[in-house]
């Protein structure tokens, strides 16, 4: 979720952006949920009627059409004090650079992106590694959905609903080993599919994210497959991320592929690129500016009003304990 300089050249053509009639091409859109045959889609039409009239729902993923949403709201993570975003505005405002830097063109460009079938590896020093595909996962858990603040680490943020299972329940299933220490998340690389990746042959793709084990245990982090009741977006990293809500947006990954067990502390893209800048912990903190720009406030993206930023983005109560604090 980092912004950095890009040269111009690495700037989308006009003429290479999708009409956005073709994006809310309803039969297009059921067609992307893998429907097929006419018996079928008209099920899905009945069904799906208002994701798919939706602005919000433009490249809505297939894997987790056969979950049923909205799921149960967590009454432990509904504070009746955070007013959501509204639904359009994360959904035309994202950092997702391997489809563009440009954060309201990212949402135009993922009409490409296949996500189903897509498969999920769970791999490196664990009892019980697999290979799984995302509707199976989905189906081993209770989802639920939890209302959290998110906050990028170019000082703006939002407030929304996500739906998901707890991290802790897969990293038990799968057993890690007592040498693992961290977690590595990877994302798809596709360059025939993500634009961006192409564009910027400098960076270090995949991209890739981790976590110590004991943050990647606490209760907070979700694998998210929806969000605002409904499937996630491409946009959003369908059909499966990572939410970790006291960090800054760049650790929550994107449309994972790959969960790795490691013992030493992975190497990750943003650290790789400006380790001064984007450092591994990444816990949000007013107290300690970005190289570039202060982080003691930020800036909600739908009003634009600048507010306070809370340590650890408000949940303190839930992680300090995680950094010998609390």
């Amino acid at each position: 979720m980092a912004n950095l300089i890009i040269p111009p050249r690495w700037r989308i053509p006009e003429h290479d952006v999708t009409p956005e009639a073709v994006f809310r091409n309803r039969r297009q859109f059921l067609r992307d949920l893998g429907f097929a045959g006419t018996g079928l889609l008209a099920a899905a039409s009945f069904g799906l009627a208002h994701a798919a009239d939706a602005p919000a729902a433009t490249g809505t993923n297939s894997p987790a059409a056969g979950v049923k949403y909205p799921a149960p709201r967590n009454p432990k993570f509904n504070d009746p004090a955070l007013k959501l975003t509204p639904e359009e505005y994360p959904a035309h405002y994202n950092n997702f650079y391997e489809f563009s830097t440009t954060k309201d063109r990212v949402y135009r460009l993922v009409d490409k992106f296949t996500t189903d079938p897509w498969t999920v590896e769970i791999t490196g020093l664990c009892e019980k590694p697999m290979t799984v595909d995302a509707r199976e996962l989905l189906a081993q858990f209770p989802l639920e959905e939890r209302v959290y603040r998110f906050r990028c680490v170019e000082a703006w943020a939002m407030i929304v609903p996500w739906t998901g299972f707890p991290l802790a329940r897969l990293i038990e299933k799968a057993q890690p080993k007592s040498s693992a220490k961290f977690v590595k998340f990877v994302t798809a690389k596709r360059p025939d599919q993500m634009p961006g990746i192409e564009r910027l042959r400098g960076y270090p793709w995949p991209y890739a994210e981790g976590l110590r084990l004991d943050e990647a245990m606490n209760d907070l982090v979700l694998v998210a497959s929806g969000i605002y009741g409904k499937p996630l977006p491409k946009q959003h990293g369908a059909p499966l991320r990572i939410v970790v809500p006291w960090k800054y947006g760049y650790k929550s990954i994107k449309s994972i592929v790959r969960i790795e067990f490691v013992a030493t502390q992975p190497e990750t893209l943003w650290e790789t690129l400006s380790p001064e800048e984007y450092p591994f912990e990444s816990n949000v903190n007013p107290a300690v500016p970005h190289p570039r720009w202060s982080q003691a406030t930020e800036r909600l993206i739908d009003t634009g009003d600048r507010v306070p930023t809370l340590p650890y983005n408000g949940y303190g109560e839930f992680v300090s304990k995680l950094y010998g604090k609390g």
